[in-house]
C-alpha cells in the first residue's frame, strides 16, 4: 500500500510491479487536468462530483499527507463544507476537528543501558524498535514502548521460532533476551512471530542488530502515538541488540544458553524523543441530526479517509501510465515482475508515443489521490449535502467521519473508534467508502463494468447485508454487487485493509464499498481527477445515499447475529 515511484520509464522497469499482461488503451477523449469549481446543488450530480473531486485532488493539496500542510488543507476544506451544509460539529471542543496523536519520533540519542556494571552503547550495542509493519490489528506488532529501570532481572527466552520458548508467566516483570530466528531475514521476527504473549515482560531484547537495521529505525519517522492506549494494546518495549551485547548480559554466548538461564540485571533507559509534525493530523466529524426524537441519539456512521501519500520524486507521468497499462495494471498492489518482455515493451512504447503526441513530457511529483480516497471523501460530502437539504431528514442521526492516516495504518479510524465523540454503543452501523471513482472499461474491473465491490456487509449483521441488496434492487440502481473479495481467506484481506474494520472490531455492523478492485494508477502520481469515471461514481453515490438513508430510517438497530471479533485481536478474513 505504501510505495513511492522514483523515476521515469527506464527506472520504472526496475521498480514496476507486474500484473496480468493485458494491454489497456488510453481514452481518446480526456478530461482536463484542472477545472474551475462551481457551486454544488442538493442532488448528487456529475457536475458536483467533478467539482469536489477537482478540489480535493488539486495540486494545492500536495497529496494530503498526514501531518503535512496538505493534509491540514484537506481537513480545513471538509470542515468548511460541513459548516456550510449546517452539520453539527462533533470533533474536539465544539469544533469539526478531532486531533489524533501524530508525532515525529526518533530513538532517544541519550539512551543508556548497563548489564550489571557493564555498559552497553546505544546504536552500536542496542537499538530500540519503533512501531513497525502495519496496524497491530492487521498482523503488525505493538512495538514502540520505552524502558526505565534499575536492577531488572534478565532471563534467556530461547531462539525466536523454536518450539520451546520461555513460558509467558516466567517472563512477567523481567527483561527477556531472545536469540534471532535461525532461518529468516534480519527483522522478519516482528512480522511473523507474535511476541504479544510476552506483553507482561518489562522489555524484550532480540539479538538481530548484527544482521543490520534499516536506516528508518535510526532516523525520525512520523507515526501515530496514542499515549492513552487501548485495553490490551499497551506498547511493548522491543530492543534489537548484538550477539556481543547478549554475551555481556549472560557472561557467555547466547548459543550456549538454556531457556530460563538468568543474566546480569539491567539498568538504564531506552525510548524515543517526540516532536510535533509540520501540521496537526485531524479527523473531521460532523452530525446531521435525525428528525425523530426517539432515534436522534443513535447514529449511522458514514466514513472515508481524506489523507493520501503526499510527494514522490518527479517522474514522467505518461511513462508511468503507459508502463502500468501493460505490466502493472493494479498499480502498487502488483508484485514485482522478473522481467519485461520485448512484446510488452513494444506495447508500452506504442501507448507512450500516443500520449507524448498529445501532451509532450509531463513531469509530476504529487500523488493527488483523486480516487484513493478523494472519491470516497467527495461522495461522503455529496451524501451529506443530499441528506441535509432533503425535504425530510432521516429518522436517525448520521455522523460523517472523514478519517486521516488511513494510508499509514488506519490510525485515524482507530483513534475515533477508541475515542469516539459520541457514545460508541450509539453507532448502529458504519458505511465506508474507499476508491469510488474507477471501474470504467479502461480499468477492466474483475466483476465487470457494472460491478460494485461490497465487503463485510454480512460479517456481523445478515440484516445489514440484506438491506444493501434490497436498496440495490431499486430500478435506478441495479449494480452487480461483487462479493469476490469478501470471501473468507481472500488473499487481498480487503476486509481488514480499510477504516471500517476499526468499527467492526467493536461489534458495529459495517459495509465497505469500492468501485474497482484494481487500476493502474493506484498509489501513483497518475491518480488524478482527469481519469475518474464520473458518471459511474455519481450513480454509486446515489445508491449509497439511499442505503445510508434506509439504515437511518429503520425503527431498530441492524441485528448483530454473527460473532463479534476481539477488539484488540488480529483481523481475520
Amino acid at each position: 500500500m505504501r510505495l513511492c515511484v522514483r523515476s521515469a520509464i527506464a527506472s520504472a522497469a526496475a521498480l514496476a510491479f507486474g500484473g496480468p499482461a493485458r494491454a489497456q488503451s488510453v481514452p481518446t477523449a480526456e478530461l482536463p487536468r484542472t477545472r474551475a469549481p462551481e457551486p454544488t446543488a442538493r442532488d448528487i450530480t456529475v457536475r458536483d462530483v467533478m467539482t469536489r473531486t477537482y478540489v480535493i485532488a488539486d495540486d494545492s493539496m500536495e497529496g494530503r499527507d498526514t501531518g503535512r500542510r496538505g493534509g491540514l488543507r484537506s481537513a480545513n476544506y471538509i470542515a468548511r463544507e460541513l459548516r456550510r451544509l449546517g452539520l453539527e460539529p462533533a470533533g474536539d471542543g465544539g469544533s469539526y476537528f478531532q486531533a489524533i496523536p501524530w508525532v515525529t519520533r526518533r530513538p532517544d540519542p541519550d539512551a543508556t543501558l548497563h548489564a550489571g556494571d557493564v555498559a552497553l552503547s546505544a546504536d552500536s550495542d542496542f537499538l530500540v524498535l519503533p512501531r513497525v509493519g502495519l496496524q497491530v490489528f492487521l498482523g503488525g506488532q505493538p512495538y514502540g514502548g520505552s524502558f526505565k529501570g534499575e536492577g531488572v532481572a534478565t532471563v534467556y527466552g530461547g531462539r525466536i521460532g523454536d518450539s520451546t520458548l520461555i513460558a509467558p508467566e516466567a517472563a512477567r516483570g523481567k527483561v527477556v533476551v531472545f536469540a534471532p530466528p535461525a532461518d529468516r531475514p534480519a527483522f522478519a521476527f516482528w512480522q511473523r512471530d507474535n511476541l504479544r504473549r510476552y506483553s507482561d515482560a518489562t522489555a524484550l531484547l532480540v539479538a538481530t542488530l548484527d544482521l543490520g537495521a534499516p536506516a528508518a529505525y535510526r532516523s525520525a519517522r512520523d507515526t501515530y502515538w496514542d499515549s492513552t492506549g487501548s485495553a490490551g494494546l499497551a506498547p511493548m518495549t522491543v530492543v534489537s541488540i548484538t550477539a556481543a551485547a547478549g554475551a555481556k548480559i549472560f557472561r557467555r554466548p547466547l548459543d550456549g544458553l538454556t531457556v530460563g538461564a538468568t543474566g546480569l540485571p539491567l539498568n538504564g533507559r531506552v525510548g524515543f524523543v517526540d516532536v510535533a509534525t509540520e501540521a496537526p493530523a485531524y479527523n473531521v466529524v460532523g452530525i446531521l441530526r435525525g428528525r425523530d426524537a426517539r432515534f436522534r441519539g443513535t447514529y449511522v456512521a458514514v466514513g472515508a479517509h481524506h489523507d493520501h501519500i503526499g510527494f514522490s520524486q518527479p517522474v514522467d507521468h505518461d511513462s508511468i501510465r503507459a508502463f502500468n497499462a501493460v505490466v502493472r495494471v493494479r498499480g502498487a498492489d502488483d508484485p514485482p515482475p522478473r522481467q519485461v518482455s520485448p512484446e510488452q515493451w513494444t506495447r508500452i512504447r506504442t501507448i507512450l508515443d500516443s500520449l507524448r503526441a498529445r501532451h509532450g513530457v509531463r513531469l509530476d511529483s504529487i500523488n493527488n489521490g483523486a480516487d484513493d480516497d478523494g472519491s470516497g471523501t467527495v461522495l461522503a460530502l455529496e451524501i451529506a449535502e443530499a441528506l441535509a437539504t432533503a425535504p425530510q431528514k432521516p429518522r436517525r442521526s448520521v455522523i460523517f467521519v472523514f478519517h486521516t492516516a488511513e494510508e499509514k495504518g488506519l490510525y485515524g479510524a482507530q483513534y475515533f473508534s477508541d475515542h469516539p465523540t459520541v457514545p460508541r454503543d450509539s453507532v448502529v452501523a458504519q458505511v465506508n467508502m474507499d476508491q469510488m471513482g474507477r471501474g470504467d472499461p479502461e480499468d477492466d474491473p474483475p466483476g465487470g463494468p457494472n460491478a460494485l465491490v461490497v465487503i463485510g456487509s454480512r460479517r456481523l449483521s445478515t440484516e445489514l447485508g440484506d438491506l444493501a441488496e434490497t436498496v440495490n434492487r431499486k430500478p435506478e440502481h441495479g449494480f452487480k454487487l461483487d462479493y469476490q473479495f469478501d470471501r473468507d481467506g481472500d488473499p487481498t484481506r480487503a476486509y481488514c485493509r480499510s477504516d471500517h474494520y476499526m468499527y467492526a472490531r467493536y461489534g458495529i455492523p459495517v459495509v465497505f464499498y469500492a468501485a474497482a478492485a484494481w487500476y493502474r494508477d493506484y498509489h501513483m502520481v497518475s491518480d488524478e481527477p482527469q481519469y475518474i469515471a464520473y458518471e459511474r461514481m455519481t450513480r454509486i453515490g446515489r445508491y449509497i445515499r439511499d442505503m445510508v438513508a434506509s439504515v437511518a430510517d429503520l425503527d431498530h438497530r441492524p441485528v448483530v447475529d454473527k460473532i463479534k471479533p476481539d477488539p484488540n485481536g488480529t483481523c481475520r478474513q
